[in-house]
C-alpha cells in the first residue's frame, strides 16, 4: 500500500502511513485507510504480512478496472504474495469507517 503521509493524531480525511520499523530484513508500518477515498494506483515489490487492527472491506480495483473485494477480520493477519502486488492496483476502504493495519514486508522472501 502507498498511502500519503500525515499526522498521526490528526482528523483528517487522508489515507495515513505510520513508519514503525525498518531492517535489513522488514520493513514494518501502519497504515490508516479513510473510507471512499481511493489511493494512488500502485504495486508491491516484495510479498507482505497484513494484520487488520481496525478491519473492514476493502475493493481493490486493478489498472484494467476489473476489481476485488476483501474482507479483512479486526485482529486477524492475511498474507499478500508478491505476485499479486505487482500488479497495478488502486485500494478503497469500502465501509463507513476507518480501516486500520499493520503491514509487515518481507525484503528478501523469495
Amino acid at each position: 500500500m502507498v498511502l500519503a503521509a500525515t499526522g498521526a493524531s490528526q482528523q483528517n480525511n487522508a489515507s495515513t502511513r505510520i513508519p514503525q520499523f525498518e531492517n535489513a530484513e522488514v520493513n514494518v508500518w501502519k497504515s490508516i485507510v479513510v473510507p471512499h477515498a481511493p489511493l494512488v494506483m500502485h504495486t508491491h515489490q516484495h510479498p507482505r504480512v497484513i494484520i487488520a487492527l481496525t478491519g473492514g472491506d476493502m475493493k481493490i480495483v486493478r489498472q484494467d478496472g476489473s476489481s476485488q473485494s476483501e474482507h479483512w477480520e479486526t485482529g486477524k493477519a492475511y498474507w499478500l504474495s508478491t505476485e499479486e502486488g505487482k500488479t497495478p492496483h488502486a485500494d478503497v476502504n469500502a465501509g463507513d469507517k476507518p480501516i486500520e493495519v499493520m503491514v509487515v514486508e518481507l525484503k528478501n522472501a523469495k
